[in-house]
């Protein structure tokens, strides 16, 4: 990996964290945590992605993946916390 895609994961994964956290609870939860939401929401929007065999491309894509699949994490979490 070089640093171009590194740091292209990192901004796409705090968007979508921050994203899904507006979309969800209203408001982002910080800078570190929008990240890793945001990336373990783009692994997750991948493979729900995958099961539906939907496809997209590109770098809003990708983000529009990662914002789905965030927005599911964080919500997942709201029900096991209740």
């Amino acid at each position: 990996m070089t640093i171009e895609s590194i740091l292209g994961a990192l901004i796409i994964g705090g968007l979508a964290g921050w994203i899904a956290g507006l979309l969800v609870k209203g408001r982002g939860q910080g800078l570190i945590l929008n990240i890793v939401v945001g990336i373990v929401g783009a692994i997750l929007g991948s493979w729900l992605f995958g099961l539906l065999d939907i496809h997209a491309g590109g770098v809003i894509g990708s983000l529009v993946i990662a914002i789905v699949g965030a927005a599911a994490l964080l919500g997942l979490l709201q029900l096991f916390r209740k």
